[in-house]
């Protein structure tokens, strides 16, 4: 028996990550030797100590907050400490669990710390320049988003849900959720599958969406399918507001229907017929032009 624990104890010992047992009340009843050698203190100076003693409300807040699971339902908790070493101010990540007895009563919680400072510091550069890429991403024209093959959203830019009149969290995960039911949607549905099947990009098109307040707006989309290993794993793409773009094509289109129709009683030969925009200039230049002869009282056409 004594020889099983003293293997037990040279198992502890031995290992790199710190190891610590202490009271509900928070003092140290065990420390191994990585835990000593983190603080720089001997297993004397520190057994009875209060462990995790932390000045940072901020930290000492969120530890509380954690540690309290360790006395109800599931007994256990993770928590980062930042606490001085010899090396520094350091993170050290623990996972701790409670001992109870028969009747369940909190009597000592172990905990096992490995630091993890490298890795956190790291997390935080990385969340930084993701920061600073999406206020790139965010300052341009185009919103950015990127879907799964089953058409559920998994990136969403920030701007498209108030562009869309939604609050983040609605309910709708497919992006096919916010479509109208504009036939030229089902066109643009046949492109995006089409790139999902065949992994190769499809020119840009145009959808109708159904605002949050009931109105529609005209979508110009640009998608790359992303592939790995042969297959479509996901589809990114990009999307500009041109309602405004669409209704002057249709006010063009409308004009050069009445325009056709104010031309065909008359012998014109093709190429002197005007497109809506040539039209409107010619226009505007004859009233100017009016316009001007009559500031100068020089008889025009319309004057006898």
């Amino acid at each position: 028996m004594d020889a099983a624990d003293d293997s037990y104890r040279d198992l502890v010992e031995l290992q790199l990550d710190c190891i610590v047992r202490f009271t509900p009340e928070g003092r140290l009843l065990y420390v191994n030797q990585a835990y000593c050698d983190l603080v720089g203190k001997t297993k004397e100076e520190l057994t009875g100590s209060v462990f995790m003693p932390v000045t940072e409300r901020q930290y000492s807040d969120a530890i509380a907050t954690q540690m309290v699971k360790l006395f109800r339902p599931p007994f256990a908790c993770y928590v980062d400490q930042w606490i001085r070493t010899k090396k520094g101010l350091r993170c050290i990540s623990w996972s701790a669990r409670s001992i109870r007895d028969g009747n369940g009563t909190v009597l000592s919680i172990v905990a096992t710390g490995r630091d993890l400072t490298d890795i956190r510091r790291q997390e935080k550069v990385i969340r930084q320049r993701d920061r600073e890429l999406m206020l790139v991403i965010e300052s341009g024209s185009r919103m950015y988003y990127s879907h799964t093959p089953e058409h559920v959203l998994d990136f969403v830019s920030p701007r498209i849900p108030r562009l869309l009149g939604y609050k983040p969290g609605s309910g709708k995960k497919m992006w096919t959720d916010y479509l109208s039911d504009h036939p030229a949607n089902r066109a643009a549905l046949e492109r995006t599958q089409r790139a999902l099947t065949s992994g190769r990009r499809e020119p840009p098109y145009r959808l109708e969406f159904l605002r949050g307040d009931g109105s529609r707006i005209w979508i110009e989309v640009n998608e790359i399918p992303v592939v790995k290993d042969g297959k479509t794993i996901a589809i990114v793409g990009s999307l500009a507001d041109v309602t405004e773009e669409m209704q002057v094509e249709e006010g063009m289109a409308e004009a050069e229907i009445l325009i056709k129709a104010a031309h065909s009683g008359n012998n014109l030969r093709p190429e002197n017929k005007q497109t809506p925009l040539g039209y409107f200039r010619s226009a505007l230049g004859k009233a100017k032009e009016e316009a001007a002869r009559n500031e100068a009282g020089i008889p025009g056409s319309g004057n006898t």
